[in-house]
């Protein structure tokens, strides 16, 4: 497992938390989401070998929101 964290723009409620959260809990291999909306980041861990960076921009997209950043990634 390893750690992600991606910075979103724009999350301006909680409505928009839980689209995001929605977006990310559907993208396989994921696990254990977190949106902080005061400093605009989605944050997650998920399984490396299931999932990639590029699965969990692209779901944030479809969301609606725009990713402003690379996805800082450690190992927990």
């Amino acid at each position: 497992m390893e750690n992600g964290v991606l910075k979103v723009r724009n999350i301006q409620n909680q409505q928009d938390a839980d689209k995001i959260l929605e977006a990310l809990n559907h993208v396989w291999g994921i696990d254990k989401v977190e949106i902080n909306q005061t400093k605009g980041e989605a944050s997650f861990a998920y399984d490396e070998r299931m999932a990639s960076t590029e699965d969990f921009v692209q779901a944030v997209k479809d969301s609606g929101f725009e990713v402003t950043d690379k996805m800082e990634v450690t190992k927990p």
